[in-house]
C-alpha cells in the first residue's frame, strides 16, 4: 500500500464523519430555530466539530490533490472532463463548501439572539452540504462506500 492509497482511503472514509456531523448540526439548528430553543454550549460544540471535520477533510484532500494521478496540469486538462473535474472542479466546489461552513459558524458566534444563531447555521451548513453532494455526484462515483 502506497501513500496515495492510504490518503485516498482516509479522504474517502472521512467524508462520512463530515457528512454525519454536518447533518446533525443542520437538524439541530433547524430544531433550535423553528422550535425557538436556546443556543447551548452543546450546539456550539457540534457546529465547531462539524467545521473542524470539514477543515480536516480539506487538509487530507489537499494532500491527495498533490499526489493523485487524476490531477494533471497540462494543455489537455480543461479538454478532458474527468481530468478537469479532479484538477479544478472538485477542489473548487469543496473549498467553496468549507467557506460556507466557516462563514456560517463565524456568523453564528457573532449573532446575539439564539434563533439567529440557529438560523445562520441551518442556512449556511445546508448550502454547504448541497454543494458537497453536487460535487460528489459530479464525480460519477457512489455516494456510499469507499471510492476505489
Amino acid at each position: 500500500m502506497n501513500a496515495y492509497t492510504i490518503v485516498k482511503y482516509l479522504h474517502s472514509g472521512l467524508r462520512f464523519v463530515v457528512a454525519i456531523l454536518l447533518l446533525l448540526a443542520i437538524v439541530n439548528a433547524l430544531i433550535g430555530w423553528l422550535g425557538n430553543k436556546t443556543y447551548t454550549n452543546g450546539n456550539r460544540k457540534l457546529n465547531l466539530f462539524a467545521m473542524i471535520s470539514a477543515h480536516t477533510q480539506l487538509l487530507v484532500g489537499l494532500a491527495l490533490y498533490f499526489i493523485s494521478p487524476f490531477v494533471q496540469f497540462g494543455a489537455n486538462t480543461m479538454k478532458d472532463s474527468a481530468t478537469r473535474y479532479w484538477t479544478v472542479e472538485h477542489i473548487s466546489m469543496m473549498i467553496f463548501a468549507i467557506i460556507l461552513i466557516t462563514i456560517g459558524y463565524s456568523r453564528s458566534k457573532k449573532a446575539q439572539e439564539p434563533a439567529s444563531k440557529h438560523r445562520t447555521v441551518a442556512i449556511f451548513f445546508t448550502l454547504a452540504i448541497i454543494v458537497i453532494i453536487a460535487a460528489i455526484a459530479q464525480s460519477h462515483r457512489p455516494m456510499l462506500g469507499i471510492s476505489a
